[in-house]
């Protein structure tokens, strides 16, 4: 057992405590994945990330990302959030404004430039056509009348999103989380544009009953999938804002944006809420 710098900080929100929820263990080298998967699992939070010496020499550090019982090839939130954690504990990147964090998809790039909103580049997505029989199951379970549905796809980012684009926000809203049963369903994104005018542009949901809860607050890597499908539809011509958790009481917020070479950013707050030391 050893004691470790160890961080609780909310990703994703304007305001403390309405985002998503991070625990972060700095100092992780030594631990085994036994050790890293059965913290995680005592969190009880969606995810929890071990910083660690990085093994790639242009990467800043290494994270792995555990949910209570499972590891994760990448995640938004915990992008984020041990992005702001390793900074707060005193990480200084190799290139001012860019952090470059080594995880499971590779190398991912974390923009500090306009910090306390930072921003990660979204990864490769695979979009292919959802399986109609999962898709119909999914409408069965949700009850999601068949004409509220414009868009569906299989998204892949390293999680694999069962993605749905409805018609209104109340479309989105209307369905209940607690229909959804591990294992049958992979994560399912839910998403639907706002009227114009208003502070935000999109709605989107993510119901993951994989990571132990019936729906996440607010989750980057799917609005990372979601972004880079709007990309290849020709959809993303200007930056827009998400909200997510509203259904559960959370103030999500989430920007998006795609820059002059064609690289999607996915942005947002972090505070640190809680600091301290972890015996593990």
């Amino acid at each position: 057992m050893k004691t470790r710098r160890f961080i609780q900080c909310d990703v994703f929100s304007p305001v403390p405590l309405q985002g998503n929820g991070l625990a972060v263990v700095v100092d992780a080298d030594g631990l085994s994945d036994e050790q890293m998967q059965r913290f995680a699992a005592w969190t009880n939070l969606a995810e929890t990330t071990f910083l660690l010496p990085p093994t790639d020499p242009s990467a800043d550090y290494r994270l792995r990302i555990f949910t209570p019982v499972r590891e994760m090839l990448f995640a938004g939130h915990p992008t984020l959030g041990s992005c702001a954690s390793w900074l707060h504990t005193g990480g200084k990147p190799k290139n001012s404004g860019i952090v470059r964090q080594e995880c499971g998809v590779g190398i991912v790039e974390i923009d500090i430039s306009q910090a306390p909103t930072m921003a990660f580049a979204a990864p490769p997505t695979t979009i292919k056509e959802m399986d109609p029989a999962h898709r119909l199951e999914i409408m069965q379970t949700l009850e999601i009348p068949a004409n509220v549905i414009v868009n569906t796809a299989e998204l892949c980012n390293g999680p694999t999103w069962q993605f749905f684009e409805l018609k209104s926000v109340a479309d989105v809203l209307a369905a209940d989380s607690s229909r959804v049963r591990w294992p049958t369903f992979k994560a399912i994104g839910l998403f639907a544009p706002h009227a114009s005018g208003g502070e935000c542009d999109y709605e989107v949901r993510m119901l993951a009953p994989s990571s132990g809860m019936s729906e996440d607050p607010i989750t980057g890597s799917l609005n990372a999938a979601i972004a880079k499908w709007m990309q290849v539809s020709g959809r993303l011509h200007k930056p827009y804002l998400v909200a997510q958790g509203t259904s559960i009481g959370r103030l999500g917020r989430v920007n998006v944006k795609e820059n002059s070479n064609g690289v999607v950013w996915i942005g947002g707050q972090v505070h640190i809420v809680i600091e301290g030391h972890a015996n593990i």
